[in-house]
C-alpha cells in the first residue's frame, strides 16, 4: 500500500467509497458528506483550495481503497478539518486510517493551529481513532460547520 496525492483518475473510486460507507450506516442523508457538491471531483477541489490536500491509500495495482483531506474550516485562518476520512470495507483493520491520519496531521502542522472534525457517535472506531490521536471531544460543532447532520465534533491542538 502506498499513500499519494489524489489525482483526476482517483474521484469516481473515492465518491464511491465515501457513499458505500455512508449508506452501509444509514447516514446517506443531508447534512452529511454524501452530498457534498464536490463529491465527484475531490482531486480538483483540493487542488484549487490554498491550504488543502487529499490523499489516498493505493495497492499496488493502482487500485484506490480510502483517502482522507485536510481543508481550512470557516474563517479562523488557524483551524483547518479533518475531512472524508473512508477506508473500503476491504481494507479496514490495517492500520491505514492511522497511516492517512498521520500524513494528514503532518500537512495540517505546517500551517494550522487546530484540527476540528465532525463525525458520527455510532461510528465507534473513528472515534475511537480520533481520540488516539489527542483529539477531545465537544459539547457542539463550531458555527460554520456544512454538515449539519453530525452528532460529534472534536478539535486537537496541533
Amino acid at each position: 500500500m502506498q499513500i499519494r496525492e489524489i489525482e483526476e483518475k482517483d474521484n469516481q473510486a473515492m465518491e464511491q467509497i465515501i457513499k458505500s460507507s455512508l449508506e452501509s450506516f444509514e447516514l446517506n442523508m443531508p447534512g452529511t458528506a454524501y452530498y457534498d457538491p464536490q463529491l465527484g471531483s475531490l482531486a480538483e477541489y483540493y487542488k484549487n483550495q490554498p491550504g488543502s490536500k487529499y490523499w489516498v491509500v493505493v495497492t499496488d495495482q493502482d487500485e484506490v481503497v480510502g483517502g482522507a483531506g485536510i481543508g481550512p474550516f470557516g474563517q479562523n485562518p488557524e483551524i483547518c478539518e479533518l475531512q472524508k476520512l473512508y477506508i473500503s470495507p476491504q481494507a479496514q483493520g490495517k492500520g491505514l486510517s492511522k497511516e492517512l491520519m498521520r500524513v494528514a496531521l503532518d500537512f495540517a502542522t505546517q500551517h494550522y493551529k487546530y484540527c476540528y472534525l465532525e463525525t458520527f457517535e455510532k461510528l465507534k472506531a473513528a472515534n475511537s481513532l480520533y481520540l488516539k490521536f489527542g483529539f477531545r471531544q465537544l459539547e457542539q460543532g463550531l458555527d460554520e460547520s456544512e454538515h449539519n447532520a453530525c452528532d460529534a465534533w472534536y478539535m486537537k491542538e496541533l
